[in-house]
């Protein structure tokens, strides 16, 4: 029996591929939408570079909301192990372990994830693109609640682990 080259193959219209080639063949072709017209979406996303880079690249207003969740936590966890061994340290002198607490959450640096905070409540509105209220002459809010988020001092702390 001849071997027929694949240009010969092709032009006579035989196929000597195996029925797993032609499958795999098969499934490299989405056939799904051809000649059917673009659906709305596709016209209208808009194509260029920059939409290509920023798709792959999580928003620098989400990496920094997500840094400052993280780095509330880490307070959070840190002034609990505080705030128990006190209780521990005072035992039943509450008023004692009250002014070592307030003392204590006076003194509390909170620097870094205020700087964050700034940062946020400084460049949220423009990196997520937020549309103005022509009313106010600010930002909408999301959802009913502002952008801003509250710098953390010690009226957290004792909104989170009372001193009474």
């Amino acid at each position: 029996m001849r071997v027929r080259t694949f240009s010969e193959a092709t032009f006579l219209g035989v196929d000597e591929r195996t029925h797993v080639e032609r499958t795999i063949a098969r499934s490299k072709i989405d056939e799904s939408g051809v000649g059917k017209p673009l659906s709305r979406r596709a016209r209208q996303t808009k194509r260029g570079v920059e939409a290509y880079l920023q798709a792959g690249v999580m928003p620098r207003h989400m990496e920094r909301l997500r840094e400052i969740e993280g780095e509330r936590k880490r307070l959070r966890s840190q002034i609990a192990r505080l705030y128990r061994k006190l209780q521990d340290h005072y035992g039943d002198d509450r008023e004692a372990f009250a002014r070592e607490w307030r003392r204590r959450a006076r003194r509390w640096n909170f620097s870094d994830v205020n700087q964050l905070i700034a940062d946020h409540n400084e460049w949220y509105p423009a990196e997520a693109q937020l549309p103005l209220n022509p009313r106010t002459g600010d930002y909408v809010t999301l959802r009913g609640r502002s952008y801003r988020r509250r710098p953390l001092d010690a009226a957290w702390i004792l909104e989170q682990f009372p001193a009474d």
